[in-house]
Formats: C-alpha cells, sequence, structure tokens
C-alpha cells in the first residue's frame, strides 16, 4: 500500500494491507455503510512460551494462553475462561494475539466463530457469536463553566468507545475521558490533557459524563484525582 524509501526510488520497506480486510472495507462501502464496524471477540491473550507449553503438557508452543475474558461479551458467553488456550479459529490455527486478532477482524459482526481450545489437556469445542463491542452511550461533552474542566470535552467510555478511539477496551472500558481540549481553554492551562480519565472530584468517584458535568458546576473548590499512563494524579484547584 505504500514504501518508506530513503531515496524516492522503489527501493525500501514495503508495506501492504491483506486482501481479506480489504473485501471487508469494501463490502461495507458497496453495502451503504460509512464505517467499518468491527466485530470483537472479548478476551485477550499472550502467545505461548515454551516453559508454559512445558508445564501444560503441550509438546510445542503452540496457542494463545487466555489472560483475561471481558465479562458478559462474546467469549464469555461461549464459556472461554483463564487459563484456557486459543489453539484456532474456524478451523484456522493461531499462535499469538495478532493472528487472533486478525481471524476475528475477518468476520462479519454476529457471525459464530468456532474456537478450538485447550483446558486441563483436554481439548473443547466452543463457539462464540462475535459482535460488536458495547457499552454506555458516548454522551459526548463539551464542558463550560467556572471551575478547572472548562474547554474540556469528555465521554464515558465503554469497550466501544475504547475500540472506536484505538484503545484497549480492557484498560478504558468504564469512566470519563477527556477527548479533547479547547487550545486557550482554563483545562488545556491547567495541565489536563487528552486521554487523561477522571477519576473522582472532592471525593466522588466519577460514573459519567453527567455525572462530572453536575457535580464540576456545584461547587467552588475542586480536588480532581486523573488517570494518566497508568498513574493517578491528584490536583487543588
Amino acid at each position: 500500500s505504500f514504501i518508506l524509501s530513503r531515496s524516492g526510488s522503489s527501493a525500501g520497506v514495503g508495506f501492504a494491507i491483506p486482501a481479506a480486510m480489504v473485501r471487508r472495507a469494501v463490502d461495507t462501502a458497496l453495502g451503504g455503510k460509512s464505517t467499518l464496524v468491527r466485530p470483537w471477540l472479548g478476551a485477550k491473550g499472550d502467545g505461548m512460551t515454551t516453559e508454559i507449553a512445558r508445564s501444560l503438557g503441550l509438546s510445542r508452543p503452540d496457542g494463545i494462553l487466555v489472560s483475561d475474558v471481558y465479562p458478559g461479551g462474546p467469549a464469555d458467553k461461549a464459556g472461554l475462561k483463564t487459563g484456557d488456550v486459543i489453539l484456532g479459529i474456524n478451523g484456522e490455527a493461531v499462535n499469538d494475539p495478532k493472528a487472533l486478532n486478525y481471524r476475528v477482524g475477518l468476520l462479519n459482526p454476529n457471525d459464530a466463530a468456532a474456537l478450538k481450545v485447550l483446558r486441563a489437556g483436554k481439548e473443547l469445542s466452543l463457539t462464540a457469536r462475535v459482535t460488536p463491542p458495547s457499552g454506555a452511550p458516548k454522551d459526548q461533552r463539551a464542558l463550560s463553566g467556572n471551575f478547572p474542566l472548562n474547554g474540556a470535552t469528555v465521554v464515558n467510555l465503554s469497550p466501544a468507545v475504547a475500540d472506536e478511539i484505538g484503545l484497549d477496551p480492557f484498560v478504558a472500558s468504564k469512566g470519563v475521558m477527556i477527548y479533547a481540549l479547547s487550545g486557550r481553554s482554563y483545562a488545556a492551562a491547567a495541565g489536563f490533557r487528552p486521554g487523561d480519565i477522571v477519576k473522582d472530584v472532592n471525593g466522588q468517584a466519577i460514573t459519567s459524563t453527567a455525572q462530572l458535568e453536575s457535580v464540576m458546576k456545584s461547587a467552588r473548590r475542586f480536588t480532581i484525582t486523573i488517570s494518566r499512563g497508568g498513574q493517578n494524579i491528584t490536583a487543588q484547584f
């Protein structure tokens, strides 16, 4: 699809998009839609190492060791559990998380995915109906008023919103995130950044954009805790 070349000639590092992924996008466009909706399994894991494979009684390090299953997601409903090993999907072997994501990404929303799973030394067959990530409505709000988050646009986090903006749905699955900042706003001058997750204000845990707006408008002094890069930061205003 493009090439990275120091000389400008056709010599360098080439990049390609798999034809199967292009077909999904083209089919979506031909169907009259403007957004490609990606299906979601709701499970993540790590590639198998030789040591882990040996401990599980495997002759070689095949498959993906499931480290997390999203509650209520397609994988959870199918019966997949933490500690399971996914060996394949729809007859295709998967040996790393990218391969699993690719195979799921080729499916249409609500398609059935046949999972070949190893659990406690026994192979199982599970069927997961992959769906788009879901969750609370985005409820995007531009905050305005005499408070520290004036000029911040905030959204409710959910697996769907996290997937839309390129975050890990497992990490950013709930709470309220600063989506954008007006360049000359009080919020920008105070040091807030897009991507900050507002955890609590004046001791109240923040769970929705509507609640955050209400709390900000009803107070005059503010103690705000945000999560940034996995660390909590608290400031007083």
